[in-house]
């Protein structure tokens, strides 16, 4: 009997001994190669993480044509004041909302009125896009005159600020002025600042890299040389 149970014994501690170096060779071949147990490893980004990351945004092109979005409007209530004259309007001595009126042909620019309000007070012009300052002076049927460079949709333009005080222009020229950067106060109306004309902005855009200050050409074709300023700057809000 006593030789039946030491057999007994023998053969337990045989089956545990075994299964402790089975469980030793499973435990070893579950470790990864980089010395991590696998289940570490392997183990799944939760869901919610995973579809918490951003993709990453797009590359900018600097080459990207500039815009509409690039241009800020030259007075404050900008889309308020187009009530004379608009871009393209054909004026003659007769038809025209200004009067007495000095000048006819198709309007190359648009005109921002001032309001009752900024009769006696000074108005501030901005400049609309960014661009070198190219000249400032007097000029027939204008006043003070302000030309900067420009770029629209790819291409050069220049753009004209009539009827300025010039004395108030502090940029200089070949300054390289940014959207919305002070240039200068409208000039007083009636005077030589505005040469004889009404305290209001002409902004003419002429499409090339050619000055040209004409505030009216003779035929419709004309125009074609010409951007109509208010898509651009006659933002509501601004």
């Amino acid at each position: 009997m006593k030789r039946r149970t030491i057999i007994v014994v023998s053969v337990s501690l045989f089956i545990v001994a075994a299964m402790c170096v089975f469980v030793s060779m499973n435990m070893t071949s579950i470790i990864s190669l980089n010395g991590n147990p696998a289940s570490q490893a392997a183990t799944p980004i939760p869901e919610s993480v995973a579809t918490s990351v951003s993709p990453a945004p797009p590359p900018s092109n600097e080459n990207d044509p500039i815009t509409a979005d690039a241009f800020v409007a030259p007075l404050a209530r900008a889309d308020e004041r187009t009530t004379k004259k608009p871009f393209g309007i054909y004026i003659t001595k007769a038809n025209s909302p200004v009067q007495p009126e000095r000048f006819s042909g198709y309007h190359t620019g648009t005109d921002f009125e001032t309001f009752l309000e900024e009769a006696s007070v000074d108005v501030s012009v901005s400049a609309i896009c960014s661009g070198k300052l190219l000249s400032k002076r007097t000029a027939s049927g204008y006043g003070g005159i302000v030309v900067q460079s420009c770029v629209y949709d790819g291409q050069p333009v220049t753009v004209i600020y009539g009827h300025l005080r010039l004395s108030s222009v502090q940029p200089g020229v070949g300054e390289t002025l940014q959207p919305g950067d002070y240039i200068g106060y409208l000039g007083t109306g009636y005077s030589t600042e505005t040469d004889g004309e009404r305290k209001h902005l002409h902004l003419g855009i002429h499409k090339g890299s050619v000055l040209n200050i004409l505030g009216y050409v003779q035929s419709k074709e004309g125009l074609s040389g010409w951007i109509d300023a208010c898509p651009l700057v006659c933002k509501s809000g601004n």
